[in-house]
């Protein structure tokens, strides 16, 4: 199975890492105009998608249905935003984040029935 999902997961962690730069990459920039962050935004966006519909497409040809493929696009989503969240905005997490996340992981189990 996880030899399967792996060039699902992969292309989401990239198509993450684009979406998570596209949604807050612009706070660092207050300064500049909002329609220009909108513009580079979407501009960001448009690489992710590139990435994030072959990873479903992939994952539902191999045999992960919707659900399941939405909860390892959420997980991803929750550790490529701490990473970026950490390194690049400079952020710090507090200990119910990570309560949040360990419920987040309880719903994975749920979802693949383990």
């Amino acid at each position: 199975m996880l030899k399967a999902i792996l060039p699902t997961v992969a292309l989401l962690f990239i198509s993450n890492a684009f979406m998570t730069a596209a949604w807050y990459g612009h706070l660092k920039y207050e300064n500049k105009p909002l329609w220009l962050v909108i513009l580079a935004s979407w501009g960001l966006a448009f690489f992710e998608y590139c990435f994030q519909v072959p990873a479903n497409r992939i994952g539902n040809e191999r045999g992960l249905p919707a659900g399941q493929l939405k909860i390892i696009q959420e997980v991803i989503t929750l550790l490529v935003f701490v990473l970026f969240a950490r390194l690049y905005l400079g952020e710090k997490l507090k200990w119910n984040y990570y309560v949040a996340f360990g419920m987040i992981l309880g719903a994975v189990a749920m979802v693949f029935g383990f």
